[in-house]
């Protein structure tokens, strides 16, 4: 049996990839605990699923996105954190993105512990996204790539959630091979569902946003492409889920429920449980970001578009990078151009009429996961 610290800068309440790779770790017979951020300080400090521990920190609320309070908020983590493991070391860390990197590579300096790197995403890019052309913010995501990049230097193994499918659009395997490092491809994909419930009798149809609301410019998008079809063709609009352009999201389509331009619904934050329900209201899962966020062109797969996809739901993906040619080659859904209102639409109506199967779930990664981990975890046992 192998000790594992898992490391992640949210509350994993829940994470679904962080607590996949922590059930996967102990079905195999390993100790994992999750050492978590809760930053607005409302989940248990600690907690068990399916033979997880979560241990919650709680050092004061800390906002997402905000800047100078973010920063230091998840500095006082990274110290809490490593001050523990110094104190009771694990066998092995495992890191969840960049913001982790530092607890791991201590660990790895002072007492040689084994380091698992898991890139989820290009975090350095997160910090352009509200003001891209700002040559300060510029120069911070160059700095955190930097330090992300030597730190990363140091993991014994590299996994990552997007490799690229043919040579028209990389993934982020190919992002980090261009800068000299190895990853090892393990989507984010979900356990094909055992039921699916049976999609309610209504008129119309049904667009979804379901997920981490931090784009309020994807949202603005979907609204115009809605408005811009015919009233008898407009589908309602249901949003689900929490993140930093929640409020506003939700003010905003409420302002037009409320002026008659549209119809929707929105909700906070859910659990895995509850996904089957929400996905049995929507007929096409609309998962579109925009290109100002870097990861998009890098190599970002939309959870959102697998979980949809699990489900019999088609979605809507931005064109011209890794999402589309995933989309397409397995007939997932239809991909669209960004700040194209009618090429938006259209996708919208042409998805509506597909029919969707997953075929590759969390079962094909967890195979490419055995093939990446076990080699590091054999030894320490």
């Amino acid at each position: 049996m192998v000790r594992v610290a898992m490391v992640v800068t949210n509350a994993c309440a829940p994470d679904p990839r962080v607590l996949r790779h922590a059930e996967w770790m102990v079905e195999a017979g390993h100790e994992v605990t999750v050492h978590a951020f809760d930053r607005s300080m409302e989940h248990p400090m600690s907690e068990n699923h399916r033979g997880v521990r979560i241990m919650r920190y709680h050092l004061g609320k800390t906002p997402y996105g905000g800047a100078m309070r973010t920063y230091q908020g998840i500095r006082a983590f990274q110290r809490q954190v490593t001050r523990t493991l110094l104190h009771d070391p694990p066998a092995l860390v495992y890191c969840h993105d960049a913001d982790t990197l530092r607890i791991g590579t201590a660990l790895k300096q002072q007492l040689d512990i084994p380091l698992v790197f898991d890139m989820h995403d290009l975090q350095h890019t997160w910090i352009r996204f509200d003001a891209p052309q700002s040559r300060l913010r510029a120069a911070l995501a160059g700095q955190m790539k930097r330090r992300m990049l030597n730190r990363a230097k140091h993991a014994n193994i590299i996994l990552t959630s997007s490799g690229s499918v043919n040579e028209a659009s990389r993934g982020f395997a190919e992002w980090l091979a261009h800068h000299g490092l190895h990853g090892h491809v393990v989507e984010n994909r979900p356990e094909a569902p055992t039921t699916d419930l049976p999609r309610p009798q209504r008129s119309g149809w049904t667009v979804g946003y379901v997920g981490r609301v931090r784009d309020r410019k994807a949202l603005d998008a979907l609204v115009k492409a809605v408005c811009s079809m015919q009233p008898h063709e407009r589908p309602r609009i249901r949003v689900a889920g929490d993140g930093v352009a929640a409020a506003s999201v939700r003010r905003h389509l409420m302002e037009l429920v409320e002026s008659g331009e549209v119809e929707a619904e929105v909700t906070g934050a859910f659990t895995q449980e509850d996904l089957p329900e929400l996905m049995a209201e929507i007929d096409v899962m609309y998962a579109m970001y925009s290109p100002q966020r870097g990861n998009i062109m890098q190599g970002a797969l939309p959870v959102k578009m697998f979980d949809a996809a699990a489900h019999g739901v088609p979605s809507v993906v931005n064109d011209g990078c890794l999402m589309a040619e995933v989309a397409k080659s397995e007939q997932l859904g239809c991909p669209a151009t960004w700040g194209d209102v009618a090429s938006v639409a259209d996708a919208l109506k042409t998805a509506r009429g597909m029919e969707v199967h997953l075929e590759a779930t969390a079962e094909r990664e967890h195979r490419r996961w055995k093939e990446a981990v076990l080699p590091i975890l054999e030894p320490l046992q």
